[in-house]
């Protein structure tokens, strides 16, 4: 893996101040206590269209979609970011049980794929780094 540079730090600072921003700050407390979907049609009572649970959970998965997509083109440091943010291994923890029943309903196949690969790419990294056993007691906690 390559060293970390100025530009990754930076660029991971400013992922971090996005994620103070007050709504999206509203929207990260709403997914982190709310969404437990593990089906579509839970997802669809949880977060019906046009509803303020559905714009929460779209600007937290979308947001976390677009910080995987720095790790996954290159643009940021892998290891940096996931030694500085497992929240993107917890959305991708919660997402993943409707992924598959979402993009068939949405018709497409690579909807929040950024997510999906960033995600698996830092359940490795945390397997390799603490231990298969971190990773366990992680999952076990994002229940």
């Amino acid at each position: 893996m390559s060293q970390p540079t100025y530009d990754d730090a930076n660029l991971l600072l400013k992922l971090y101040e996005l994620r103070r921003e007050p709504k999206m700050r509203d929207a990260r407390n709403w997914f982190f206590g709310n969404f437990k979907c593990k089906t579509m049609a839970e997802f669809g009572q949880l977060c019906p269209p046009g509803s303020e649970p559905n714009a929460y959970f779209r600007q937290v998965a979308s947001y976390w979609d677009m910080a995987g997509s720095f790790v996954n083109s290159g643009v940021m440091n892998p290891d940096l970011f996931f030694a500085n943010t497992r929240e993107v291994l917890f959305v991708w923890e919660r997402v993943k049980p409707i992924l598959g029943e979402v993009r068939a309903a949405f018709k497409d196949p690579h909807y929040l794929g950024n997510l999906e690969k960033a995600g698996k790419a830092c359940a490795e990294w945390v397997s390799k780094t603490s231990g298969e056993e971190a990773y366990k007691a992680f999952t076990a906690r994002v229940g």
